[in-house]
């Protein structure tokens, strides 16, 4: 173990020449020519190993270290392949990296698993080409509807399918079944927040992960002219979304922690010094880590919108496109993981995630927990992301550990 940051180092250095962007960072969008670089280069490095690969249908890959006594049984680590545009080389890609160096130094030093161990690279997670989120993990349950996806494209135009078939793969058949061989997924991520660093913690024990509702709201008043409409003439509907926006900032400030609340696009029209702007699209963000207080939370700022736009006789438009509820992690994975941490006397914390992550697929499904290491300065999605060697080694040393259990004790390792 003494060799992982040497080792993270190298294998971080090696992958992220795959999708670097010339003004720094990287961009690595689902389907095209620098992911499926990636996807190829992990698989001759997982080979190179001995460990046996494959690709779904679409994309996903795997890298099977085979069990001796259970191999019908899996233990699974991985991550997501894609970047947003312009990210960092740290969210997703560290996770693969962490389960191959993981799994590598287990075979090393242990040989063959009782259970079959498995580094899982996932084609996408992040919806930074096509809208459309978690597309490896849902296609590994079969959740994806691929009828949804013929009509789908990114900004430039080019179709999902176009892209997925030159890219070399095809929808998952309907009728493929799932797979019932998995017995626990673990997965390593930094943390996107700045919880660990400031707290001086190595490692995060992931408890949950939040339930977040996401909104497009649309306000219709009136344009007219800036200098012949009397203020109280006027249907402005940026005066309705700043008094939306404060309300609801204050209302979630009161109510606190984990709650979250975000607008985090505004785009008035006509959007000119000289025209009261009689349309405004923005979008609403909330996480919480309790479904009943999200809802009720989300369903009161519904409510003040539409009291704020009924006294100034603005019309509001309310689609709620996303609403999921929050993940918990297996519990007894959970204590197992802390168990782990308390005795290889690691520095960790246990903690919800506010991000949402390939975990809250699986977990539904099969017994998962993810671990974190810090990120400097809670930086993420951004060529700045950051964490220190040290605590990548730690990560993977916490992982290592959590895999040896699992697929090397009789056990499992339960606790």
């Amino acid at each position: 173990m003494q060799n992982f940051p040497r080792q993270i180092q190298d294998i971080s250095a090696w992958l992220s020449q795959i999708g670097a962007d010339p003004t720094g960072g990287m961009t690595r969008l689902l389907y095209t020519p620098e992911w499926c670089a990636a996807q190829r280069a992990l698989q001759e490095k997982f080979e190179s190993a001995g460990l046996k690969t494959h690709f779904d249908h679409v994309g996903n890959l795997s890298a099977r270290l085979e069990g001796s006594h259970y191999p019908e049984q899996t233990i699974m680590s991985g991550s997501h392949i894609d970047t947003v545009v312009n990210g960092g080389n740290l969210d997703g890609q560290f996770g693969i990296e962490a389960a191959f160096l993981a799994i590598n130094y287990l075979k090393e030093t242990y040989g063959q698993p009782l259970r079959t161990l498995e580094v899982l690279s996932m084609a996408e997670e992040e919806g930074s080409r096509f809208p459309f989120v978690f597309w490896g993990s849902k296609n590994i349950f079969g959740l994806a509807n691929n009828a949804d996806m013929h009509q789908v494209q990114d900004a430039k135009g080019v179709g999902f399918v176009d892209a997925m078939h030159q890219a070399g793969f095809d929808f998952r058949p309907e009728n493929t079944p799932v797979r019932q061989d998995l017995r626990a997924f673990v997965e390593l991520h930094i943390e996107q927040g700045k919880v660990l660093e400031t707290e001086g913690k190595t490692v995060g024990v992931v408890t949950s992960i939040v339930g977040q509702r996401r909104y497009d709201i649309r306000l219709t008043g009136e344009s007219n002219h800036a200098g012949t409409t009397p203020m109280g003439y006027r249907r402005d509907t940026v005066h309705a979304f700043s008094r939306i926006c404060y309300e609801s900032i204050e209302k979630a400030r009161k109510e606190g922690d984990p709650l979250v609340l975000t607008f985090g696009k505004v785009e008035p029209k006509p959007n000119t010094v000289n025209v009261v702007p009689g349309f405004t699209h923005f979008t609403m963000d909330c996480r919480h880590t309790d479904q009943q207080a999200l809802l009720r939370f989300t369903q009161e700022i519904e409510a003040d919108m539409k009291r704020i736009c009924g006294e100034m006789g603005i019309e509001v438009e309310i689609n709620l496109w996303m609403d999921e509820a929050p993940i918990p992690m297996d519990p007894q994975l959970v204590k197992q993981v802390a168990a782990v941490c308390e005795t290889q006397k690691m520095n960790y914390r246990l903690m919800h995630s506010g991000a949402g992550h390939d975990s809250q697929i699986f977990a539904p499904r099969v017994p998962t927990v993810m671990l974190f290491v810090p990120s400097i300065a809670g930086i993420s999605h951004n060529p700045a992301e950051k964490t220190e060697l040290s605590d990548l080694a730690e990560g993977v040393r916490a992982l290592a550990h959590v895999l040896y259990q699992l697929a090397y004790q009789e056990n499992g390792g339960a606790v």
